[in-house]
């Protein structure tokens, strides 16, 4: 925010649901030099009426944490992170970079279509009596045709669970009608 020169340029962003895990929680911050871009930001800031009950009491908690409370956190997210890119390079056709800071990684599939994809596993598939919910790239993109072989996965599940949806995945993979290996 200090930047010389760069004061019209910076936007800084910070909310409860992304620094404290806390998923629907609309509380953060929204901070900026540039007057312009603040007045616009407010005139959408002011259409909501006020964040939910429970998220400003988070909100408020989360202010008197200790400083290392993201450590075990941030081991435990990394513990995660790597179970899942891990098992996801090791299947067949199957690339996903190491993502560097955020809770889903995105992986590239031996598919035709991520979206056909997606509602395949929901509708159609099961294994050991459960399928895998995946997000498809294709949402993410604004050039049509980008990532139409790529998904979407959280970490968010523990490490047996990761597992579990890896396996899941990995099974599916094999007997998808659309696979390209």
């Amino acid at each position: 925010m200090h930047l010389t020169g760069a004061e019209q340029h910076v936007i800084l962003m910070d909310t409860i649901s992304k620094r404290y895990s806390a998923c629907g929680g609309r509380i953060g911050a929204f901070i900026t030099k540039n007057k312009q871009v603040l007045e616009a930001a407010m005139k959408f800031a002011q259409a909501r009426l006020s964040p939910p009950y429970f998220a400003q009491i988070l909100g408020e908690a989360a202010v008197d944490l200790p400083d290392n409370y993201f450590d075990a956190i941030k081991a435990e997210y990394e513990t995660r992170r790597n179970i899942l890119v891990q098992r996801l390079n090791a299947m067949p056709g199957v690339f996903c970079p190491n993502p560097g800071g955020a809770f889903y990684a995105m992986a590239k599939l031996p598919i035709d279509d991520c979206d056909a994809f997606c509602q395949w596993l929901l509708e159609k598939f099961e294994h050991n009596g459960a399928t895998v919910m995946l997000a498809p790239a294709t949402g993410f993109y604004s050039t049509p045709g980008l990532g139409l072989q790529e998904v979407r996965l959280a970490y968010v599940l523990n490490a047996e669970r990761i597992h579990a949806a890896m396996d899941c995945l990995e099974a599916a993979l094999k007997v998808y009608p659309g696979r390209k290996i």
